[in-house]
């Protein structure tokens, strides 16, 4: 069982303001873990449609669904560099969960800084992160009934065992 990043959803913040920085080397100023937040809600609260209408309904054929090792039912990504952020992708969703707010535009990709961590080094993201919604350690996933695995070594912290509720608006929270 080696190390894994895990992400709380209840205390994340978009990069800037949570004062994670990156060190994601194939782009400079790179929002890597915007980048993570993005796929992480995908993974979580996309319907995962048989007819993916928000695939179909990209101008740019910047969706597709890729399969995972904790996900073969396919997850929603991006590519970032076909993507323009139109927002059709959110207008064709029948379930209303891809928020136009979540299509930020450009991003470059999280790589949990595989194969450059000195031994007990911890990335990045988690040294600089303020809000302390990142860490990094092994886990058992299967022990702790609040964690969701949702890419091969990044696991999610959902409070309350609700996956789609760190994702609502505060006014959505407060609607009975």
């Amino acid at each position: 069982m080696g190390a894994k990043l895990i992400i709380d959803l209840g205390k994340s913040r978009l990069q800037n303001e949570s004062g994670v920085r990156c060190s994601y080397k194939h782009h400079p100023d790179n929002k890597g873990f915007d980048s993570l937040l993005e796929m992480v809600r995908f993974a979580l609260i996309c319907r995962r449609c048989e007819l993916a209408p928000c695939i179909e309904a990209c101008p740019s054929d910047a969706l597709e669904k890729v399969s995972s090792e904790t996900n073969d039912a396919g997850v929603l990504k991006r590519a970032d560099m076909l993507c323009t952020g139109c927002g059709t992708c959110s207008l064709a969703c029948p379930f209303g969960t891809i928020y136009p707010d979540l299509i930020l535009f450009p991003t470059s990709v999280c790589d949990v800084c595989r194969g450059r961590l000195e031994p007990d080094e911890k990335p990045l993201c988690v040294r600089t992160c303020q809000d302390g919604s990142i860490e990094y350690r092994e886990v058992d996933v299967e022990a702790e009934d609040d964690l969701v695995e949702v890419f091969e070594d990044i696991v999610v912290r959902v409070s309350g065992g609700v996956l789609w509720e760190p994702f609502l608006r505060e006014e959505e929270k407060a609607t009975p």
